[in-house]
């Protein structure tokens, strides 16, 4: 079966018939290139933890995989890392995303979502991805960063180059990566220049004190930072609001967001694949025989929705038991921006229901338009009236 047929309006359907039909199966993956592709929950959470499946391209079979080439400068980041060198650098960045530093931005976040809130006026019309979910992130990520405000402008413009590709510009994810490699090699230069209170003049001084970080993993791991940061932010805010506005008991008691904010990320988390791995050796995976070097794509939003592990799980429950959702990892490679994540969507969604608490779809939900990517999951635009 062709895995881009429905994926992109429907992913859940497909993955249902795929699941059921078997464990794994043998595919084109989104670059092209043959592909196993994993469906089943415990297939997949035992998987993402297993040593044998690295993150490595350098243990990929020559010419299986495609992928997409970044410049070493932007390559050398912790989607590309096995230990020690996964190890030691998520160790060093770890400690920007404690639980006390990540408390610390509850307030800054806080008055961010208020500011766009109040740009928005007491009622009207909006899109609330470009009024709201996406500006919040990159303004949470850029501060953590230290990016001044008028580098931030075009940074979703790179971003849906690099994620969902317009067929139409063939080159314009490369312009983009031309485009992010100098506007993070002036600013490297800059905070260099004049250090300030930020995670990147922190990395700046790590990497020039005592040599802890190359280089090139200085700037990959500043790139992967603001991307991850931002880009899956934007679709974790932007997914759950629609899950509230198109399912039945969408009101949610303050005190059960924290627990809501879990299931709307099982529901329709924003990355449908977990990066890609190669195995080190010959695996098999659901009892199927996977050899050595070949890609191995493990779908998230799959197990995320395996009836096995979660009972109905097309149905959106706020009250529903989530431990254990796989929709930011598991593992070693679990993402590290997780509980920043997980403060913004807390934030951006109690704020939005306080102030709009009359928010509603603007439109039929079956015309709204997804991004064309086989990998991330969001929506182009949510139109809303308030």
């Amino acid at each position: 079966m062709d895995p881009a047929e429905g994926l992109i309006d429907d992913p859940y359907a497909v993955y249902a018939r795929l699941r059921d039909t078997a464990p794994v199966h043998r595919v084109a993956g989104p670059d092209g290139s043959p592909a196993w592709l994993v469906t089943r929950y415990d297939d997949v959470r035992e998987a993402l933890a297993n040593p044998l499946l690295s993150l490595d391209k350098r243990h990929a079979l020559p010419g299986s995989y495609q992928g997409f080439a970044l410049p070493p400068a932007l390559d050398a980041n912790l989607l590309n890392m096995d230990p020690p060198d996964h190890t030691r650098i998520r160790r060093l960045v770890g400690r920007a995303f404690t639980p006390r530093r990540i408390e610390q931005l509850r307030a800054p976040v806080r008055e961010t979502a208020g500011r766009l809130l109040d740009a928005l006026g007491p009622h009207g019309r909006t899109d609330l991805i470009a009024s709201y979910a996406a500006p919040l992130p990159i303004t949470v990520i850029g501060d953590l960063l230290g990016v001044p405000d008028e580098h931030r402008r075009d940074f979703r413009a790179w971003t849906d180059a690099l994620v969902a590709p317009d067929p139409a510009r063939p080159g314009a994810a490369k312009e983009a990566i031309v485009a992010m490699l100098g506007f993070f090699t002036g600013l490297l230069a800059a905070k260099r220049k004049k250090p300030a209170d930020d995670l990147l003049s922190d990395l700046i001084a790590v990497r020039d004190a005592d040599d802890r970080l190359t280089e090139d993993e200085l700037m990959s791991l500043a790139f992967l930072i603001l991307f991850a940061g931002y880009e899956n932010t934007v679709q974790l805010i932007g997914n759950a609001v629609l899950g509230l506005l198109t399912h039945p008991g969408r009101s949610v008691d303050p005190d059960q967001l924290p627990s809501a904010i879990e299931e709307f990320a099982r529901f329709d988390g924003p990355a449908l694949l977990a990066i890609r791995r190669f195995p080190t050796a010959d695996v098999t995976i659901g009892g199927v025989a996977v050899p050595a070097g070949e890609t191995v794509l493990l779908s998230l939003a799959a197990a995320n929705r395996d009836p096995r592990r979660f009972p109905d799980p097309d149905r959106l429950d706020l009250g529903r038991d989530t431990s254990g959702h796989l929709a930011l990892g598991h593992g070693i490679h679990y993402c590290l921006g997780a509980p920043l994540a997980r403060l913004e969507m807390e934030i951006a969604l109690s704020a939005l229901l306080e102030r709009l608490p009359d928010l509603a779809l603007d439109g039929d939900p079956a015309e709204l338009r997804w991004r064309p990517s086989l990998r991330a999951r969001g929506l182009l635009a949510l139109p809303v009236t308030y």
